[in-house]
């Protein structure tokens, strides 16, 4: 299933992310369990984590040294912001 686009990703305290979708859906996804390894550790990193950015049309996400998660990830795994 192809995942609406992200029309928002904003930061939120502590390791989360806000998201809105193109169909108005607003969840918030919680990113410190992908937080490990070397690639992905540097995501602890409060600066570098705020550089996220939305990519591919809407379609992802990704931090300025390249790292993202996937799209379906993002979507199925969160849950809906009140």
């Amino acid at each position: 299933m192809l995942q609406p686009k992200i029309k928002l990703v904003k930061p939120v305290e502590p390791f989360s992310l806000f998201l809105e979708y193109e169909t108005g859906e607003k969840k918030l996804f919680d990113v410190l369990p992908y937080a490990k390894g070397t690639w992905y550790s540097e995501l602890k990193d409060k600066n570098y984590f705020n550089t996220v950015h939305i990519v591919n049309d809407g379609y992802g996400i990704e931090w300025a040294n390249g790292q993202d998660i996937a799209p379906h990830e993002l979507y199925e795994n969160s849950v809906f912001w009140v």
